[in-house]
């Protein structure tokens, strides 16, 4: 999209003092500087007075050191840090991924966050944070590139969107925090990503001549939607953030002094550092512009950072807060004296010689397949489930439902590309159109760098012959056809199709016909027809979830290692579903307000812009306001057993409007004072025991119908109650101005909805303000 498109709005982001520029018409970031020098507030305290011991005996040489990475001999690790072997200083590991660590043996590979999100739990996320976390430690990798607060989810097609836990801004913001805290509790950095607006794999970084695609987002859009997750991270006390490949208003996002000086170290209040997405663009004034870390190498610091200290052109006082700020988050872990391993110990080229350095850990087991099961979502299910007796004859369809050929150390094991080989050739920053379908196996993680090797992969079909085994079924399957036999006395039939995302490239579609034509041809056989769909993001189902013959269809998204376990569990009903939507399942591709990554636009620039014109309108807020009826829509996912929901009562404590001209800061705790408490009464009205996540939206005036802003996960048995209560903050009821640069509640009445998605509303009360 060219300037000509930019709406007024955008034109003025980050109001008053943006403007769009004469000669181009594009919207742009002002510049802010200095770079404000970390405070070392709070939890901060202590590691910011140890830090500023170390860094204080240090020289500029060794200094500038730290900020850089460097290539060793002795380990794989995606980034390693220089050392001050003088003040035995040992450095530090980064490496990859969000489900694990990467491109390693002898660890777990957890449900991706996509999953996690789905499950809608607080406490299985940090139980999987920490125990990821403690995985990195054992493995010596200090910082963990994780987790990932963006991309938000703007178009269903993003290739990363699976990496993330959700496209609503404040349930990712709620597991970005569990997260954060997990894995900082286990010892090792935290770094939230992709900061900001990293919403497409489609140009987002500059290849062969084209510059980086630019998101251009307006103020109020941009601290609603996208930085919000951001915003909880940080309050959570992440240790560091990393800056994001594409452009923001024409700037790159590690350039963008507004982004990093004025908005993450200035208005959040961010005491950590800001790290360089891997040979991402910068230069050497970044250092100016907030940025603390580059990666892999020097890139344009090296020795100029040195040079430019001398010359006046960086301050170093500048490089001093850089390097403070590395050292405290080193500190804030607590990875200082004997309490981490030497760095990237475990982390080896696997074809060669190396010592086993076993991460795992028996306490993790019960979080992988708790995880697994959690994350699972039911959208239809007949009374086919679970099965009522043991089956006598089961039978199995689908390139989905077993292991891929090879799971050894080659690159596709690294990048998490078994069942997509083709996707191991591709060369990034090239163009290529790859399969929907993973159709060499079963897919328990999406591709590339939020990727990891699984220690082992409990596919469905050798759960369910396990299982079968102990119960005397017979098991028919044909897991290469598109027009399967079926045995006529079969008790059930199950399709395992996929979809898969990578890094790298944003999906084409987000169906298959092969995958659909499956299902339609065994639907056609089979009167008791169930379909599992492993999914990288959202995959629609329109093509065949009405045909009568389908009882039965599970979101299955991307479970980890423990995949057919979990499933089993569910399908016989040892477990239950209770996972929710984190995002919605159209009907249509047209039915989404943005559905494909923005282009190079009729004119082929080499100067691609991005304009987010729907502003804060994306998923179930566009939905909503343009009255267009999903498949499923968010929040949405049915258990064994039913709920009712009773008793809502609304506790206003400090709530009253702003007066017209002032507003609260980001970085005031104030924002964060409980303004609400609403309480209501949830009952297992079934017969078995089950969970049920309790989600509460807010009709805030002059913005869309209805946001998320608390959910509560109640486990029940039958006849049982509980009492759901939420504290709603200042910042749940708050917008943001414009003006004033400040949060600010309004006049007006709030509307409040409880209930068991965003469309199956129970309770509904308001609050005048």
């Amino acid at each position: 999209m060219g300037a000509a498109m930019l709406f007024p709005v955008v034109a003025a982001l980050f109001a008053p003092s943006v403007i769009a520029s004469p000669v181009s018409s594009y919207a742009q970031s002002p510049s802010v500087f200095p770079s404000p020098p970390g405070k070392g507030a709070g939890v901060w305290a202590n590691a910011y007075s140890n830090a500023r011991v170390l860094v204080d005996q240090m020289t500029l040489e060794e200094k500038v050191n730290i900020t850089r990475g460097f290539t060793v001999s002795d380990n794989i690790c995606a980034g390693n840090t220089g050392t001050v072997p003088r003040l035995g200083w040992p450095g530090m590991c980064l490496h990859d991924a969000g489900n694990g660590v990467r491109a390693t043996d002898l660890v777990n590979s957890y449900p991706s966050a996509i999953h996690v999100g789905a499950s809608w739990d607080r406490n299985l996320t940090y139980e999987r944070a920490f125990h990821i976390g403690q995985e990195f430690k054992a493995k010596g990798v200090n910082i963990v590139l994780g987790p990932n607060a963006g991309p938000l989810g703007r178009t269903p097609l993003g290739g990363r969107n699976w990496e993330g836990f959700s496209v609503d801004p404040y349930l990712s913001g709620q597991l970005n925090a569990e997260t954060v805290v997990g894995h900082q509790d286990a010892g090792v950095i935290a770094n939230i990503k992709h900061f900001i607006a990293n919403e497409q794999e489609t140009y987002r970084r500059p290849y062969f001549g084209v510059e980086a695609v630019s998101a251009n987002i307006d103020d109020k859009t941009l601290h609603e939607l996208y930085l919000w997750p951001f915003m909880d991270g940080v309050k959570a006390g992440v240790a560091s953030v990393m800056c994001s490949y594409n452009r923001i208003n024409n700037t790159y996002g590690c350039e963008n002094s507004k982004l990093m000086n004025g908005i993450l170290k200035t208005e959040l209040g961010f005491d950590g550092f800001v790290l360089l997405d891997w040979n991402a663009q910068h230069k050497l004034e970044s250092a100016n512009a907030g940025l603390d870390m580059l990666m892999p190498g020097g890139g344009f610091w090296g020795n100029n950072l040195t040079q430019a200290v001398n010359n006046g052109s960086v301050a170093e006082d500048r490089v001093t807060d850089m390097a403070t700020r590395i050292i405290a988050a080193w500190y804030l872990v607590g990875q200082d004296g004997s309490n981490f391993p030497k760095p990237g110990i475990g982390m080896k080229n696997l074809t060669q010689s190396h010592e086993q350095v076993d991460a795992r850990v028996p306490e993790s087991k019960p979080v992988i397949l708790e995880g697994a099961i959690a994350g699972h979502v039911l959208v239809k299910n007949e009374g086919a489930l679970p099965f009522k007796k043991n089956p006598t004859m089961l039978s199995v369809y689908g390139y989905d439902a077993t292991v891929p050929k090879t799971k050894n150390t080659d690159i596709l094991f690294q990048l998490g590309y078994t069942s997509s080989p083709e996707m191991g050739q591709a060369v990034l920053g090239t163009e290529h159109h790859f399969n929907q379908a993973a159709m060499g196996g079963t897919i328990v993680t999406g591709g590339r760098a939020g990727a990891n090797g699984p220690a082992y992969i409990n596919d469905p079909l050798s759960a369910i012959q396990q299982r079968a085994r102990a119960d005397g079924t017979w098991v028919n399957w044909d897991l290469i056809s598109s027009n399967p036999d079926v045995n006529a006395a079969s008790d059930a039939c199950l399709v395992f199709i996929n979809a898969i995302a990578t890094e790298g490239w944003d999906r084409d579609g987000l169906h298959d016909d092969f995958s659909d034509g499956l299902v339609l041809n065994v639907a056609s056989k089979c009167s008791n027809t169930i379909v599992v769909i492993h999914a990288a993001g959202i995959r629609l189902v329109d093509q065949w979830i009405e045909h009568p013959n389908i009882t039965a269809a599970i979101i299955a998204h991307l479970p980890g290692q423990d995949s057919g376990e979990a499933l089993v569990k569910l399908l016989y009903g040892e477990a239950v579903f209770s996972g929710k939507l984190p995002y919605t399942l159209a009907k249509n591709e047209s039915d989404y307000g943005v559905y494909s990554p923005c282009g190079r636009g009729s004119s082929n620039t080499t100067d691609p812009q991005c304009d987010f014109t729907e502003g804060v309108y994306v998923d179930y807020r566009h939905f909503d306001e343009k009255d267009i009826t999903p498949r499923y829509e968010f929040g949405y996912g049915l258990s064994y057993t039913t709920f009712n929901y009773s008793s809502l009562s609304i506790e206003p404590l400090d709530i009253s409007p702003d007066l017209q001209g002032s507003s609260t800061s980001s970085n005031d705790q104030s924002l964060w004072d409980v303004a609400a408490v609403v309480n209501a009464t949830i009952t297992n009205s079934g017969t078995v025991t089950g969970a049920e996540v309790v989600q509460l939206y807010l009709g805030i005036p002059n913005s869309p119908p209805k946001q998320l802003r608390g959910f509560e996960k109640a486990t029940l048995s039958p006849g049982e109650s509980a009492e759901v209560t939420f504290k709603l903050t200042k910042r749940d009821f708050s917008v943001w101005d414009v003006i004033t640069q400040g949060w600010t509640v309004q006049t007006g009445e709030y509307h409040l909805y409880v209930g068991a998605s965003s469309r199956d509303i129970r309770l509904t009360s308001s609050i005048a303000v």
